[in-house]
């Protein structure tokens, strides 16, 4: 029943967080009360430990991270490109994944996942108990936990609960323009609206809880109420769920329970300060996660550029899970080359929020590759950059010749035109005694 928070209390250090505090450069004992305070989680189900499981933490002392989401449709895509999604994110960097499949067989979906996840891996379980019904008025409270319980016991790290969509938020999003777009939150509120009940989430949260706590399940506390829109965002609805999961974090900690809180995926860049500071208020430090935000909503086929900008943002300002989007976003389930967009997208955000949060260390691989660059070693600003076989396709797409990788220039000054070869440091020089 003892989770790394219950480890992290009684002042004991697992070896995950050994291999974490390593793995972030941090003191041991500095980690151990980042976890034991709530202020960071290490997700670490222990059946998916038992498997091949690389501890990670997130949180306000660990480098911020990028979560990438991955499953299949009702109508679209099979268990084997989902792998091939998986092992791509894995490779570029990813730190977590979500399985959030709705189409196919999900439990044996989620099964293979797990054995070739060498990250946490995340779920929506309320996805898969839907699939089991045949309208959304017939799921109970028990099937939700019998699911929860499942998953948990398959292995999965962190899932995301949609417990703080109450009844009596329902009416606030009346004025929206998009009402609500979490799938899990426009689930339950037809769910209640039609049975004029509170969340049953909500309402078996204990239980929920217990689950969590038995195999250590960090739990995501979603975000149901998140804004579609501009327009929408920082709205009453959104606040006043927030509050909410604040009042479910302090259930969490008191079961010694790891958790996280999801954030909002359409924010204005004016209003993203403010509301990464309501949510480490409201949710007492808690880790964030966000989906993006989006800054602007003109942007169909290119929303992993305008999820990016904002995610950047809200990471400097204290976010620690972004998650992707990618140019997908809005229109249909994302293919290979999508999840490799927005996976670049995203770690360049995170690393831009950690250069910017002044962490140590964060800027030593800009400097090595402006160095690289500076001396012309194409071959190490390839291996340095966060997409190796990219940049080294681009450069190859107008000089390919083995020649042009020492050459002091590319296609884009030529020999004549480069500044950098025009004005080596080795003409400083002749400088002296000139200025």
């Amino acid at each position: 029943m003892a989770t790394q928070k219950f480890f992290a209390k009684k002042g004991q250090i697992t070896p995950q967080m050994e291999f974490v505090a390593r793995k972030e450069g941090l003191e041991r004992e500095a980690l151990r009360q980042e976890v034991a305070c709530g202020a960071m989680i290490i997700p670490a189900n222990k059946n998916h430990l038992a498997q091949k499981l690389n501890p990670m933490a997130i949180g306000r002392l660990a480098t911020v991270k990028v979560n990438a989401n991955l499953g299949t449709s009702p109508t679209t895509s099979g268990a084997q490109d989902e792998l091939d999604k998986l092992h791509l994110a894995e490779r570029l960097g990813a730190d977590t994944v979500m399985d959030l499949s709705t189409g196919g067989d999900v439990s044996k979906i989620r099964e293979a996942m797990l054995a070739a996840s060498h990250v946490p891996l995340g779920t929506v379980p309320i996805y898969e108990a839907l699939i089991r019904v045949h309208a959304i008025e017939e799921l109970t409270g028990d099937l939700l936990l019998k699911v929860i319980e499942e998953q948990a016991r398959q292995g999965v790290d962190y899932m995301t609960i949609h417990a703080g969509v109450m009844l009596e938020h329902l009416p606030l999003v009346a004025q929206r323009i998009t009402g609500i777009v979490s799938r899990g939150g426009g689930i339950l509120a037809k769910w209640m609206v039609h049975h004029k009940k509170q969340n049953p989430l909500y309402e078996r949260f204990d239980d929920v809880l217990e689950i969590a706590r038995t195999y250590d399940v960090t739990l995501s506390l979603g975000d149901g109420l998140r804004p579609g829109c501009l327009a929408d965002a920082s709205d009453q609805a959104q606040f006043a769920e927030l509050k909410t999961l604040g009042e479910l974090t302090l259930k969490c900690w008191d079961r010694d329970v790891q958790v996280m809180i999801e954030g909002p995926g359409h924010v204005p860049m004016d209003q993203l300060k403010m509301n990464v500071e309501k949510q480490k208020s409201w949710c007492h430090g808690a880790p964030f996660y966000t989906l993006g935000p989006l800054v602007t909503d003109i942007a169909p086929g290119y929303d992993h550029i305008s999820s990016a900008i904002g995610a950047a943002i809200v990471g400097w300002h204290g976010a620690d899970l972004l998650c992707y989007v990618t140019s997908k976003e809005h229109l249909g389930l994302p293919e290979i080359e999508d999840v490799r967009q927005g996976i670049v997208a995203y770690k360049i955000a995170a690393h831009a929020a950690d250069v910017a949060r002044g962490r140590k260390g964060a800027r030593d691989r800009d400097d090595a590759l402006s160095h690289a660059r500076a001396e012309f070693d194409w071959e190490r600003q390839f291996a340095l950059s966060l997409d190796p076989e990219r940049a080294r396709a681009m450069h190859d797409e107008t000089l390919p010749q083995e020649v042009f990788k020492r050459a002091e220039f590319c296609s884009m000054c030529g020999p004549k035109f480069c500044p950098m070869h025009n004005f080596k440091s080795s003409l400083l020089k002749e400088l002296e005694g000139v200025v």
